[in-house]
């Protein structure tokens, strides 16, 4: 499944190592010179995304097929800008807030864009911008967080297996058993060479 519908997802997901800059959160926040990072670097952090049609999401059946593979049973829709979200200040902020879960974040984006910002196996930051179409899964145990980019909209679906717990762990929280498998996995991915370290 995690091989299926990646035509042209190139167009609505791509990444890039941050800089240090305090700036607006929304801004790109590229290095100088500018380090894009290829989609399968995403892969081997764990990270799984394919390229759907969100025009036609009710009836989509490569959308069935990924929620009956992955068992996401559970769906709803959210509008993340200042007129729509209630508590929008508060919340953007607690999206921008180093955390993990102990389950998979699935987002879809349906309409406009957004920023994911994952840790690297050196704990870098990398910038994830997902587009219309993109659909991203960071597996549990990964730190994380969400900002929108300088649009200020997304309308994202958010899927779950089972009863949605959209607990944040803000960092650190190393002695959750979701993040040494997570790292465990990492190590094994890059063949036990390298160890990394749970900072």
């Amino acid at each position: 499944m995690e091989t299926e519908f990646q035509d042209g997802k190139q167009e609505v997901i791509e990444a890039w190592y941050m800089d240090d800059s305090q700036e607006d959160q929304r801004l790109p926040h590229h290095r100088e010179p500018k380090e894009f990072i290829p989609l399968e670097k995403l892969s081997e952090l764990g990270i799984v995304s394919w390229r759907l049609n969100p025009d036609n999401w009710e009836n989509d059946e490569n959308l069935k097929k990924i929620r009956e593979a992955r068992g996401y049973s559970y769906m709803d829709i959210c509008d993340v800008c200042p007129e729509k979200l209630p508590n929008y200040e508060t919340k953007i902020k607690n999206f921008f807030e180093e955390h993990l879960h102990t389950d998979e974040e699935i987002r879809y984006c349906l309409e406009g864009s957004g920023y994911f910002d994952v840790r690297d196996e050196n704990d870098q930051w990398i910038r994830v911008a997902v587009k219309k179409g993109g659909m991203i899964v960071l597996p549990a145990g990964m730190y994380h967080r969400f900002t929108l980019d300088t649009d200020n909209y997304i309308k994202a679906m958010r899927l779950f297996v089972g009863d949605p717990i959209w607990t944040p762990y803000n960092r650190p929280h190393d002695h959750l058993p979701e993040r040494k498998e997570y790292l465990d996995k990492l190590v094994k991915a890059e063949g036990g060479d390298q160890a990394i370290e749970a900072r």
